[in-house]
């Protein structure tokens, strides 16, 4: 059976590329215009895409956002108003699981679900960036360890909260004066090591008794581990068709092992893709672009995410590989760093051609026609190195329609794309089993009743 490819569109302000803004007439709406992201979630709905997917970085103005055009509306909130201007398109708004309340996250992602009629998604981050903690008052900065415990508790909490109050319970008897029948309740009794709530939440945790769609972005050991027990799509970065199929069969057996079926756990890898009627076309859009550039924020950026010096380095060398794998990094940075240290090796890349060729903060990039991107999209999905893409557009919304008249339709004229959607949910469209609210607990069948002392369900 021909495996169809899974689309979604990260939703950013001016495009993938930080010079995008450069080369658009100037304006605050990038900041917080309702109209200009209306207009681009209504191109993603009419492309036939599975969801438009809001990555977000909880903090404060950082120093990358005096440089560029930053979306700053809160996630959620952006995607409920988005939700009124559009039917079928899913709606994923990123939440971190170690800062904030697991109530005011349930709450507020079950009112976005039911707003768009099932078509919510949360996506699960574990970060603690120096910004976030800044703006939050947030001194503490987690071992892996009681990171990955705490994000398990958030979660955990959340599921509950969202099984407590199931839509049978809800039996409006005007005769017996009883609205909602408590007997039919889950009352959460939670407490753990970092979060208690306890009560049952005020609205159903999903419209139709379904929960929201769990994404989750990572790619150490124990966050593979924890997206196996809980996401239904994993949002990450490859660079490699060979290192992508590693993962995607250790995260699908990872789902197995959790009495999971391994084809509910979708693996989307972020995908960043400049387009030409021709491939010198294409390279020469993408050299322009570059030239907007500053390189000392690219340094910057390359320093971090390989946590080694790069400014002391001659760009136009290559790597230092041997002293590179000689260093020690956080698991986190670890994934990243083997994946863009394995492309430029591959690629045979200086480090002054890595520095452009890594705009998108670790996603794949591609540059070339729409046949040929579409070749590579199908050539993943076919060899099982994902089963779609998070798709990131170098400039927005006028790379986003070539995009669609290029490589959506080559998709569709392949039979790799829907021409129409199928369905009106978020988890039908992506084709996922349908966990009813209250997750793996509730698709286990335990029994209803209260949750205690932190335990998972």
């Amino acid at each position: 059976m021909t495996r169809q490819v899974r689309l979604c569109l990260n939703l950013q302000a001016t495009g993938r590329h930080d010079a995008a803004w450069k080369t658009l007439p100037p304006t605050s709406d990038w900041i917080a215009g309702i109209d200009y992201y209306t207009e681009i979630a209504r191109l993603a709905e009419r492309a036939r895409f599975d969801a438009i997917f809001i990555a977000d970085r909880l903090g404060s103005l950082d120093a990358a956002s005096y440089r560029r055009p930053w979306r700053g509306t809160d996630p959620t909130v952006l995607l409920a108003a988005l939700a009124r201007e559009t039917e079928h398109i899913g709606l994923v708004s990123t939440n971190p699981a170690i800062h904030g309340n697991p109530f005011l996250l349930a709450r507020s992602i079950a009112t976005l679900d039911h707003v768009s009629k099932g078509r919510a998604g949360w996506n699960i981050i574990t970060s603690q960036e120096d910004v976030t903690r800044s703006a939050l008052g947030v001194d503490e900065v987690l071992e892996p360890q009681a990171r990955y415990r705490k994000a398990e508790e958030f979660i955990s909490a959340v599921d509950a909260l969202w099984a407590s109050l199931p839509e049978d319970a809800v039996v409006a008897d005007a005769a017996a004066d009883v609205y909602i029948d408590a007997r039919r309740t889950r009352p959460v009794d939670f407490s753990g090591e970092f979060y208690r709530t306890s009560g049952v939440l005020p609205l159903p945790g999903g419209y139709q008794g379904r929960r929201p769609v769990l994404f989750q972005a990572g790619a150490s050991r124990q966050s593979k581990e924890l997206g196996a027990r809980w996401a239904d799509a994993l949002f990450t970065s490859q660079r490699l068709p060979e290192l992508s199929r590693e993962f995607s069969a250790e995260v699908k057996g990872l789902a197995a092992a959790n009495g999971r079926n391994p084809d509910d756990l979708l693996v989307l890898p972020g995908l960043f893709t400049v387009l030409g009627a021709t491939e010198a076309a294409a390279r020469e859009r993408k050299r322009e672009l570059d030239e907007l550039l500053a390189v000392g924020p690219l340094v910057e950026l390359l320093t971090a995410q390989l946590e080694f010096d790069v400014s002391r380095l001659d760009l136009d060398a290559q790597l230092p590989y041997a002293e590179l794998a000689q260093r020690a990094a956080a698991p986190a940075v670890t994934a990243r760093r083997d994946q863009l240290v394995a492309e430029a090796r591959r690629r045979g890349l200086t480090i002054r051609q890595l520095l452009f060729h890594n705009l998108s903060g670790g996603q794949r990039l591609i540059v070339g026609t729409p046949e040929q991107v579409a070749d590579d999209i199908v050539e993943w999905v076919d060899t099982r190195a994902s089963d779609g893409f998070v798709i990131n557009i170098d400039v927005q919304p006028a790379g986003f329609v070539e995009f669609i008249e290029g490589v959506v339709t080559q998709l569709q004229d392949r039979g790799r794309f829907r021409r129409e959607y199928a369905h009106d949910t978020l988890r039908g469209n992506l084709g996922i089993g349908g966990a009813p609210a209250g997750g793996r607990a509730s698709a286990a069948g335990e029994s209803s009743g209260p949750v205690h002392d932190g335990e998972r369900r």
